[in-house]
């Protein structure tokens, strides 16, 4: 891949300059920049209205196809737009990124939650703490909550027919999901529906959390542009930190959607990417682990190479006493159901072993019996292969291998589980990683409308075979360069009359 700094060819076959070099007129080199620039906003304003107006289009069950169209025209204008603010001047390529992340944060706004209903469960357990209650103690449908339901999330006078509402054994009607059992997530992200339930004012209803979503993307944004100028090129830092802001995964999941990842994505990016291998590191990422456990994935990532047992100990008992510590009020207040409905969740979810809605790439080779503990196995393997053999001063690296490889081995359906996986690509530059956020976010939509056939197989399949081949395209011209060095290397000459034995010469 070549950037605004490589030298190009005239059609004689003649190198000519890059852009700024005192050879090239400066109108020539101001007025391509220009070009670039005009093309580059052109491709983010498409981005922004067909994101405006996807939003607008309906629901994944109402109008699927519709939505589905949508996804498919925003991520074809975002690949557009990241390829081309490669040639774009540093200074207007910031510039780029941060009003194009901020323009389909806005975008995402317009209109309700489309395609995922948690929000309203992030609503409700606002609601719940600011009441003084714990989230873990008891579902929405109890009767000691009754005094805190209202008509947006109980809706009393509806059919109770429509996107997002469910009728319990009950009669109750209600739009949050799973509502006859307590709250899933972590303390950190408890904190965060706290926090924006005090923020909005009354009757705001989603558009807080929506708000909230956009914040945590654009400063997530901003942290990737912080670190990759400093730890990085700074002349690609902007069009590396595209890949995020500009990916309509954001938008629609962190966004619209509002899912809580982003949060635990902008604090691994932050122990990554701004913290060394140490208490901090480890802090940070016992933070977002405590948003949603999938961060675990880049703890691997985070002790890349590390040789050093203090250093070790430091990142993992920091990690370990973050966890710990944001859970102690919460179990005094609820004792042993602090984990609320997760281990339920894993098994309805399909992460038992013989489960055949996961692991759908194994379930090719092996028996569905034997294919979790394969998963479990290659992870370990990889994580340990990180340690031995991992990168110290490109963490991010380790942490997008090992968790885009349990995306691909576990293979689940929801696209917004690989909010983290666009943020890590972003850090490391490996564009094909992308492929796992399209696999997640084509199952969800498609799935329904093709009964029947093998999407989960497919759409994994496809992905890992696009990033197996660019890791291949990636080595090979290294492996080549290697080559050409080791056949250009000058041979020694065994001075006259010099014995063969002498240990100074080669064989």
């Amino acid at each position: 891949m070549t950037d605004a700094l490589t030298p190009r060819r005239s059609p004689s076959g003649r190198a000519e300059p890059p852009p700024g070099h005192p050879a090239v007129p400066m109108s020539r080199t101001t007025g391509r920049a220009r070009a670039r620039i005009a093309v580059t906003a052109v491709l983010l304003a498409s981005l922004t209205a067909v994101v405006a107006d996807t939003v607008r289009a309906g629901d994944n069950q109402s109008n699927p196809g519709r939505v589905l169209a949508g996804y498919a025209i925003a991520w074809a204008l975002f690949a557009a737009a990241a390829w081309a603010v490669r040639k774009v001047p540093a200074r207007a390529a910031s510039v780029l990124v941060l009003a194009g992340a901020a323009a389909v944060a806005v975008a995402a706004l317009v209109a309700p939650p489309r395609t995922s209903d948690d929000m309203f469960r992030y609503a409700w357990d606002g609601r719940v703490q600011a009441a003084g209650i714990s989230p873990y103690a008891h579902p929405p449908t109890a009767p000691q909550l009754a005094g805190l339901r209202d008509n947006w999330l109980f809706p009393s006078h509806s059919s109770c027919k429509g996107w997002g509402l469910h009728r319990t054994d009950t009669g109750l009607c209600v739009r949050i999901n799973r509502p006859t059992v307590p709250t899933i997530y972590p303390p950190v992200a408890e904190g965060w529906f706290l926090t924006v339930h005090a923020l909005s004012p009354p009757g705001s209803r989603h558009k807080p959390l929506q708000i909230g979503g956009a914040a945590l993307a654009f400063g997530t944004t901003l942290a990737l542009l912080t670190v990759l100028r400093r730890r990085g090129d700074p002349q690609r830092a902007p069009a590396r930190a595209a890949l995020w802001a500009w990916c309509p995964a954001v938008p629609f999941e962190a966004v619209n959607n509002a899912h809580i990842d982003t949060l635990g994505v902008l604090l691994t990016v932050l122990a990554l990417g701004t913290a060394t291998a140490g208490t901090r590191r480890g802090a940070l990422l016992g933070a977002a682990i405590a948003v949603k456990v999938l961060p675990v994935l880049a703890l691997p990532g985070a002790l890349s190479g590390q040789r050093n047992p203090a250093r070790i100990l430091r990142v993992a008992s920091a990690a370990v006493a973050a966890v710990a510590l944001v859970y102690l009020p919460y179990v005094v207040a609820s004792g042993a159901g602090v984990l609320g409905y997760l281990p339920g969740y894993l098994q309805e979810e399909g992460y038992e072993t013989g489960d055949v809605r996961r692991f759908a790439l194994l379930r090719l080779l092996l028996p569905d019996d034997a294919a979790g503990v394969a998963a479990v196995v290659l992870l370990a393997l990889t994580a340990l292969y990180l340690w031995l053999r991992g990168d110290p001063a490109r963490p991010w690296h380790g942490a997008l291998l090992l968790t885009g490889t349990a995306l691909l081995l576990i293979s689940p359906n929801y696209p917004w589980y690989s909010l983290l996986v666009v943020a890590l690509v972003a850090l490391d530059g490996r564009w094909e990683w992308l492929t796992v956020t399209l696999a997640g976010t084509v199952l969800y939509l498609a799935n329904p409308l093709l009964p029947g056939f093998p999407l989960q197989a497919w759409a994994y399949g496809t992905a890992a075979a696009v990033v197996v081949l660019a890791a291949y395209l990636r080595a090979a011209p290294a492996q080549r360069l290697l080559k050409r060095r080791h056949r250009s290397a000058p041979t020694a000459v065994r001075p006259e009359g010099q014995a063969a034995t002498d240990p100074t010469v080669p064989k």
